[in-house]
């Protein structure tokens, strides 16, 4: 599956989910598109599909960029809820908030995400203030978390692991299977969805082609 959203945006991707391998025809006209837009062919690929398909893009010169760890919950025992104040926020006011968490430049990627049909948003507040985003999107019964952002001079109190229990409860009553969430390696973010319940299942690759 590949996605373009709009000229040098992320979210221009394309994803092995291991039910079989792309053939080198396709591959070569993903490559052809992403040359077409300047943009790299990037490609995301589950760490249990690897040993099939990592053989296959690294002989066309794909590398790997980063890492982001693959983290589900059951959606049982869940974690208290603080007493943030959280509340459900319109798109536009959500995106111009998470832009502002996550840095210069992600105003139209997080207006792309706010915008997405079937996405439900949220705002902490911190001192009768918004202070940080969060969001959601189900699909065949799984929660996907993302959205994550908090501003600068609120980090550090303890706000993503109440847009976490929110969610969690949120997605349990709405029916929810399962939550999914990707993280980085090693940062304040794994130790929050570890802490909130969450189990390591695995990791995602991002590769880019060099050539």
């Amino acid at each position: 599956m590949a996605v373009h959203a709009g000229p040098n945006l992320p979210l221009n991707i394309a994803w092995y989910d291991g039910t079989r391998l792309p053939t080198p025809e396709e591959l070569a006209e993903f490559e052809a598109f992403c040359m077409e837009q300047d943009q790299p062919a990037t490609i995301h690929l589950l760490s249990a599909f690897a040993a099939a398909g990592l053989p296959l893009l690294t002989a066309r010169g794909y590398m790997l960029d980063y890492v982001l760890h693959a983290y589900i919950h059951g959606l049982r025992n869940l974690p208290t809820l603080a007493s943030t104040p959280i509340r459900v926020e319109e798109a536009d006011a959500w995106a111009t908030l998470a832009a502002r968490g996550f840095g210069p430049g992600a105003e139209e990627i997080m207006s792309l995400v706010a915008h997405a049909p079937g996405t439900q948003l949220f705002i902490a507040d911190v001192d009768g203030l918004p202070a940080a985003t969060a969001a959601l999107s189900a699909v065949e019964g799984v929660a996907a978390f993302h959205g994550t952002a908090t501003l600068p001079e609120i980090r550090g109190r303890g706000v993503q692991a109440a847009l976490l229990a929110h969610r969690l409860k949120i997605a349990a009553q709405a029916g929810a299977d399962l939550a999914s969430v990707f993280v980085t390696p090693g940062t304040g973010s794994e130790r929050n969805v570890e802490r909130a319940g969450f189990r390591l299942v695995g990791a995602r690759l991002t590769l880019t082609r060099r050539k």
